[in-house]
């Protein structure tokens, strides 16, 4: 089966490619990579790109929070294999960032799955959307 999904074209930026293992117990009763899974990858893409950033993920202060996220399943993965997960930026909001997804097996140019989320940088205390940091906006300004 072979995908004629095309990913989306609104101007977004690669920010980083990243491999996640297939583990034999992440698949499912119909022999592939259970579904919740594609978003644990996609989860794993955004936490290293922050926290390479020095942004660390902890609930105090300011911080990203995702507040939608959505992943088209086109072909289904399967173990074993490593999963090559690549993120883009869009260009950011006053207090968000789109971020988008692809899914494919390493060394395997088929894309298995797209994805899609809305980060909003929050202030934790209370629940109110902030302002992107300026140095992380600086950074995703290089678009």
């Amino acid at each position: 089966m072979e995908s004629t999904h095309k990913p989306s074209h609104k101007p977004r930026k690669l920010v980083l490619t990243i491999l996640i293992p297939i583990r034999w117990g992440d698949m499912d009763a119909y022999g592939h990579v259970n579904n919740t899974l594609y978003f644990r990858y996609m989860e794993q893409a955004r936490v290293e790109y922050l926290e390479s950033n020095g942004y660390p993920i902890i609930p105090k202060g300011t911080a990203p929070v995702i507040i939608n996220a959505s992943c088209t399943f086109l072909i289904p993965l399967t173990y074993p294999g490593n999963v090559e997960v690549k993120m883009f930026f869009g260009a950011p909001g006053r207090s968000s960032i789109p971020s988008s997804y692809e899914i494919r097996l390493q060394g395997d140019d088929t894309l298995y799955a797209t994805g899609d989320s809305k980060i909003v940088w929050t202030d934790m205390e209370s629940g109110k959307s902030v302002p992107i940091p300026e140095d992380l906006r600086a950074l995703l300004s290089e678009m």
